[in-house]
C-alpha cells in the first residue's frame, strides 16, 4: 500500500492552496493531490466572465504548470475521484486502490445544483462548473438564442457576458430584482440597470414551473418561454457524501470544522465548498462560496498539516464582473436587517452597507475600492453600523 504524509482530495482553489501551503510552511512530507478533474487546477472565476467571452485562452486558465508540482515534489492524480476513507485505519480509496495518509484534507468541492423542477435535470440544460461548459454555452449563444435562469452571481455575468457576444439572452429571476435578497432592492435596481442596458431581456419575480426539452421555461403563471438553449445557475450542491459514509457528522450538508480547519476524525482536514468552517472573527461556522475564501480555508488546511498555527478570521469577499462592471462585496453572509447608501455617485459608482442589529456586517462597492478596503477590518471588530457610516462616509467626502 502506498502511504503519504498529505492527501489531499481535491483539484479547486482550496487542493491548490493546501499544497502550495504546505510546502511554504516547510512541510517536508510525501504530498499527494487527486482531482476528479481532468486538467490540474485552474482558475474558476473567468468561466461565467471573460473565458466564457472567448477573451481569455484555455491556457491561461491554469493556476500552475506541471513543473510547478514536479518541482515541489507535489504528486498528482488526475481524473482521480475519492470513493471512500477509513478515518480510524487513516486509508483513503482511490478508484480500487488503497492509499494510507498521516493527514487527509478533504477540498472535494461542490457539482451545479438542478433546477428542482420537472424537466430541471435534462441532460440538454447547461449549467456552469468546468472550462468545458463555459465553451458550450459560449457556442449555443453563438447559434441562437438564450434563456439563463437564476438571477444569482453566476447567472447575472453569464447573461451579461453572452449579451456582450451579440447573443439574444433573457434572464429568468424567482426575485423582483437580481440578487435581492442578498444586496437589497437598492442594489438589485443597479444591477438590473446594467443588464438591461446590454440588452438583457430580464423576466423576474415569478418561479419556474418546469423545463420542457431543455428549450422552454414554463413559469408559475403559466407563461412560456423558448429560447435554442436554456442554462441554469442554482447554486450548487457540496460534494460532502464521501464524509457523511465515514461517519462524520454533516451540517447544511457540509463538513464542520474549526478555525484551522480540522475535522471531527483525527487527522481529517475540510476546506472549501464541502467545509462548514468556523470563523475566528465571526465566532461561528459560516457557508462560504467564494473563490477568495476557497483558497484561503486551503491554505489555513495546508499549514494546518504541516504544523504551522493559522486560523480563518477574515470576512469573506469576493469580486462580480458583471459586463464592464465590478462589484466588491464583503460579508459575513448570513444576512442583514439594515441597508444604508453610503455613496451614490449615480448607477455606476456607489457604495452600500449593511447592517444587522446595530452592527456592521456588509458592505457593497462599485469603482469605490477604498470603501471595500476599510469597511472588511470594520467588519472583522464588529463595529457598529453608525460608526462604521460615519467612518467610511468621512473617507467618501475626503475623495471627492
Amino acid at each position: 500500500m502506498r502511504r503519504y504524509d498529505l492527501v489531499i482530495c481535491g483539484g479547486g482553489p482550496s487542493g491548490h492552496a493546501a499544497a502550495r501551503a504546505y510546502r511554504e510552511a516547510r512541510g517536508a512530507g510525501t504530498v499527494l493531490l487527486v482531482s476528479a478533474d481532468e486538467r490540474l487546477p485552474y482558475f474558476r472565476p473567468p468561466l461565467s466572465k471573460d473565458y466564457l467571452r472567448g477573451e481569455t485562452a484555455d491556457e491561461d486558465l491554469a493556476l500552475d504548470d506541471a513543473g510547478w508540482y514536479d518541482a515541489h515534489r507535489v504528486d498528482v492524480e488526475l481524473a482521480t475521484a475519492a470513493h471512500g476513507f477509513d478515518p480510524d485505519a487513516r486509508v483513503v480509496l482511490l478508484a480500487g486502490e488503497s492509499v494510507a495518509y498521516g493527514r487527509l484534507l478533504l477540498a472535494t468541492g461542490a457539482e451545479p445544483a438542478s433546477l428542482p423542477v420537472p424537466g430541471g435535470d435534462d441532460p440538454s440544460v447547461l449549467r456552469l462548473r468546468r472550462p468545458i461548459d463555459s465553451e458550450r454555452i459560449r457556442a449555443a449563444g453563438d447559434r441562437g438564442s438564450v434563456t439563463v435562469v437564476g438571477s444569482g452571481f453566476i447567472g447575472c455575468e453569464a447573461a451579461a457576458s453572452l449579451a456582450m457576444r451579440g447573443s439574444a439572452v433573457r434572464l429568468i429571476g424567482e426575485e423582483p430584482l437580481p440578487q435581492q435578497s442578498l444586496l437589497g432592492e437598492e442594489a438589485g435596481r443597479r444591477i438590473a440597470g446594467w443588464l438591461l442596458e446590454l440588452g438583457v431581456e430580464l423576466v423576474l419575480g415569478e418561479p419556474v414551473r418546469r423545463i420542457d426539452e431543455g428549450r422552454t421555461v414554463e413559469l408559475d403563471g403559466g407563461r412560456r418561454l423558448s429560447a435554442d438553449a436554456v442554462v441554469v445557475g442554482a447554486g450548487i450542491v457540496p460534494n460532502s457524501a464521501i464524509a457523511a459514509a465515514a461517519g462524520l457528522e454533516l451540517e447544511r450538508d457540509r463538513i464542520p470544522c474549526d478555525a484551522s480547519m480540522r475535522t471531527a476524525a483525527d487527522g481529517v482536514l475540510a476546506a472549501g465548498d464541502a467545509a462548514l468552517a468556523m470563523n475566528r472573527a465571526a465566532g461561528r461556522r459560516l457557508v462560504v462560496q467564494h473563490w477568495g475564501e476557497a483558497e484561503r480555508m486551503g491554505e489555513v488546511a495546508g499549514r494546518t498539516a504541516a504544523g504551522a498555527e493559522d486560523v480563518w478570521s477574515q470576512a469573506p469577499g469576493f469580486w462580480s464582473g458583471i459586463g464592464p462592471h465590478t462589484l466588491k462585496h464583503v460579508a459575513w453572509g448570513d444576512g442583514h436587517d439594515d441597508v444604508r447608501l453610503l455613496d451614490d455617485h449615480g448607477p455606476d459608482v456607489f457604495a452600500i452597507l449593511y447592517g444587522r442589529e446595530g452592527t456592521l456586517v456588509g458592505a457593497l462597492t462599485s469603482e469605490r475600492d477604498e470603501v471595500y478596503d476599510h469597511a472588511r477590518p470594520l467588519i472583522e471588530r464588529g463595529t457598529s453600523l453608525d460608526e462604521s457610516t460615519q467612518t467610511l462616509g468621512r473617507l467618501v467626502g475626503a475623495r471627492r
